[in-house]
C-alpha cells in the first residue's frame, strides 16, 4: 500500500469514529448506552418485523446471547422493550418495542439520519477512494 492510501483508509476510519463517537453521545442524551440504542434500532428495523428473538438480537448486535438477555432485561426495566411468548413454541420469547421505546428511538433515528446527511457524503467519497485503491484494474 501506499502512503496516500494509509492515509485515505486512516481518514474513513477518523470520520467513522466521529459518527460513532456523535452516536454514542446523543444516545447519553437520551440517558441510553449506546448497545441500548442498537438493540432499539435492530428490533423495529429487523427485516419483514417488528419483533426479535433473544437470539436473534444477540447476532445482529454481535454479542453473546447471555448479553443480550441482559441488555434487554435492562431495556424493560426501564419500560422500553416488552417481552412475548410465542403461541407456536413456548420456549421461543419475542421482544417487541414498547410505545416509550419506539419515541426514544425515533428521537434518536431522526438525529442519526440528520447527522449521516451531513457527513455520509465525504464518508461515501472515503470509502470509494479505499476501495478504488484496493481494486485499481477494476
Amino acid at each position: 500500500m501506499t502512503k496516500g492510501e494509509y492515509e485515505t483508509l486512516a481518514a474513513f476510519r477518523y470520520e467513522l469514529r466521529k459518527f460513532l463517537h456523535f452516536s454514542e453521545r446523543a444516545a447519553a442524551e437520551q440517558d441510553l448506552a449506546p448497545q441500548q440504542y442498537l438493540a432499539l434500532l435492530e428490533i423495529k428495523g429487523f427485516p419483514e418485523r417488528e419483533r426479535v428473538t433473544v437470539g436473534e438480537l444477540a447476532e445482529r448486535l454481535q454479542i453473546t446471547a447471555h448479553s443480550a438477555v441482559g441488555l434487554v432485561n435492562r431495556l424493560e426495566e426501564r419500560a422500553l422493550v416488552a417481552r412475548e411468548s410465542s403461541s407456536e413454541d413456548r420456549r421461543c420469547v419475542y421482544i417487541s418495542l414498547t410505545p416509550k421505546g419506539r419515541r426514544v428511538l425515533e428521537k434518536l433515528a431522526t438525529v442519526h439520519r440528520t447527522e449521516l446527511k451531513k457527513v455520509g457524503p465525504l464518508l461515501v467519497r472515503l470509502l470509494g477512494r479505499v476501495t478504488e485503491a484496493a481494486h485499481p484494474d477494476e
